[in-house]
């Protein structure tokens, strides 16, 4: 419906209402005096006239605000300003023409490639976040907006305390849905990166399977309580999206992947990916940032956010941007990795991490990669199962991926032709190996030997290995593995 008439500050005009939930409504608008279309949020105040939670939710627009000055980033949605009119706060944002990613899944499940690129773009702008010490707290599909032509953007920064889709009411009553909480949070506990992480591996979860990774349960309270337990449905159409997948999802957050980890390993999953679409940086200024304006604030939009209005239709490949800013993007993302992360790659599958120690050689062949030593530009598991041999008849026919991780140890490192047939190309591509640099490693030590072997989920594996050189020294390293079955053998696809 059109509110031709209706005003803010005399300045936007409200247009049409285009989404909004519990905490506000947001409309199209256009800001007559720059001559350009806005979203601009209306939070909703209490009805009980609680002067309290008024404030409190007065308190909570201006923080959204003060977040989006923190990170300004391509893939997220950008705040102009906070406004105070009809004695309630105002968003002021960027518009994206789009469809959230609720509405396009509620319609078909996405393609697990369509799913890959979301996610890529979306875990950037949530990297960014975390490098700027912010947690986005309710990371879910209603909060990722997709353009026609791909662009995916995060929006709705700024909630102090959320436990996802649920909000916890004065007299208790549970509003939403807790489809994509992590477990520790709906447990209780304060969402950090990795409750993110879990998040956004939910939202991804539910875009190519349909549901949320906890089933379907009556009510919230029912989801809730499933969530809490961190039993999954594991996934059955991610295809080469599965394994990250589960380590997102992981029970425990220690044991999933970084913000970081989880872009690097979409962008390696991506089939076609645009010039554009490398890792974006987030600026992040140093100095303490002042208060947010009261009045309209003019703030540059990145170009990415400027899309003329079209009309909802099918999915496309993502923006294309010019060659010189991609390889600007690159250069950056290059110096941000090196200053972050300050980590070696970690070893092939069965090699201890690199460290000094009387029992151990130089530097493992995964820190110094052979110059053939390419990953394949699109490393997914194999499409069939390597060759069976008498030799490997003990993994093929093991039941479970913790029976198969031991067989695999058995092989090593007497039949390495063979164990090095039981890693998956991703894991193979991820680490920079070939078989000669997997040979020269395996080629210090006399003996391999597991122990404590443990399952925490589908295809993933915690075990204590246990290396003995060729110099008499013992090393123990405990790891945690994902296997994922191809042709019914069971494959190594990731160790952390």
């Amino acid at each position: 419906m059109l509110v031709e008439s209706r005003r803010i500050r005399d300045r936007y005009r409200l247009l049409e209402p285009i989404g909004g939930g519990a905490m506000g409504t947001v409309w199209r608008a256009q800001d007559e005096k720059l001559d350009r279309t806005v979203a601009i949020k209306e939070l909703l105040l209490p009805q009980d006239h609680d002067e309290h939670r008024t404030e409190e939710a007065k308190n909570r627009a201006m923080r959204e605000a003060r977040i989006a000055a923190r990170l300004q980033h391509s893939r997220a949605i950008t705040v102009f300003a906070v406004l105070e009119e009809e004695d309630r706060p105002w968003l002021v944002m960027e518009y994206l023409p789009s469809k959230s990613l609720a509405v396009m899944i509620g319609e078909e499940p996405a393609t697990v490639d369509d799913a890959i690129r979301v996610g890529a773009q979306i875990s950037s702008a949530l990297a960014g976040a975390h490098r700027a010490g912010i947690v986005h707290r309710d990371v879910k599909p209603a909060n990722i907006l997709v353009s026609e032509d791909g662009t995916a953007k995060i929006t709705d920064f700024g909630i102090s305390r959320a436990i996802g889709d649920v909000k916890l009411t004065a007299t208790g009553e549970i509003a939403g849905t807790p489809a994509y909480l992590a477990p520790e949070v709906a447990r209780g506990e304060d969402a950090d990166f990795a409750a993110d992480v879990f998040s956004l591996g939910a939202t991804l979860y539910a875009a190519v399977e349909g549901q949320s990774p906890y089933g379907v349960a009556d009510n919230p309270i029912a989801l809730l309580y499933k969530a809490s337990s961190g039993e999954i449905v594991p996934p059955e159409k991610a295809g080469p999206l599965t394994p990250l997948l589960l380590r997102m999802l992981a029970t425990e957050p220690a044991e999933r992947p970084s913000m970081d980890e989880v872009e690097q390993e979409l962008r390696v999953l991506l089939t076609d990916p645009e010039p554009g679409e490398s890792v974006l940086a987030a600026t992040v200024p140093d100095a303490e940032l002042p208060a947010v304006p009261t009045v309209p604030a003019v703030v540059s939009v990145p170009a990415a956010g400027e899309v003329t209005k079209v009309s909802p239709g099918a999915r496309k490949g993502l923006i294309a941007v010019g060659a010189g800013a991609a390889l600007l993007c690159v250069a950056v993302v290059v110096a941000i990795l090196l200053v972050v992360r300050q980590k070696p790659p970690q070893d092939n599958a069965a090699a201890p991490p690199s460290q000094e120690s009387s029992s151990s050689a130089s530097a493992t062949p995964s820190t110094t990669p052979s110059p053939t030593a390419t990953p394949s530009p699109t490393p997914t598991p194999a499409t069939s199962a390597p060759p069976i041999s008498p030799t490997v008849s003990t993994v093929a026919s093991a039941k479970t991926a913790g029976e198969a991780l031991t067989s695999y140890y058995s092989l090593l490192p007497g039949k390495l032709s063979t164990a090095w047939n039981l890693l998956t190309d991703h894991f193979k591509a991820s680490k920079r190996q070939t078989l000669s640099t997997y040979e020269g490693f395996w080629s210090k030590y006399s003996k391999v030997s597991v122990s404590n072997v443990s399952e925490s989920g589908p295809g993933r594996v915690t075990a204590s290995i246990t290396y003995v050189s060729k110099s008499g020294g013992t090393e123990t390293n405990t790891n945690t593995f994902t296997l994922v079955q191809v042709g019914g053998v069971w494959m190594i696809d990731s160790q952390s």
